[in-house]
């Protein structure tokens, strides 16, 4: 019977280098962008500590994982962002 052995690339040790984001982007586009990467860190870090569902993150818990994390505190509108992701996973 063959075994089946999934074949990954280990995280690397330190972050990755950040890019430069081209130029010639409006504004909103960059804040855009940034916003859901923000997001999307909140986001992992909420699942990292057991929040799955939408309903389990209201803002202040959002607020404080972005304390505890390093990240600036995030406005509603990403706030919103960081539940529609979580819904997305369930």
């Amino acid at each position: 019977m063959a075994v089946a052995v999934t074949m990954t690339k280990p995280l690397p040790a330190h972050p990755l280098p950040k890019k430069p984001l081209p130029a010639g982007w409006p504004r909103e586009r960059y804040e855009s962008h940034n916003r859901r990467l923000k997001a999307m860190r909140l986001a992992i870090a909420l699942l990292d500590t057991g929040v799955y569902r939408p309903e389990q993150a209201p803002n202040h818990q959002i607020r404080s994982t972005a304390a505890r994390i390093g990240v600036h505190a995030p406005s509603d509108t990403t706030c919103r962002l960081v539940r529609a992701l979580l819904y997305d996973n369930c």
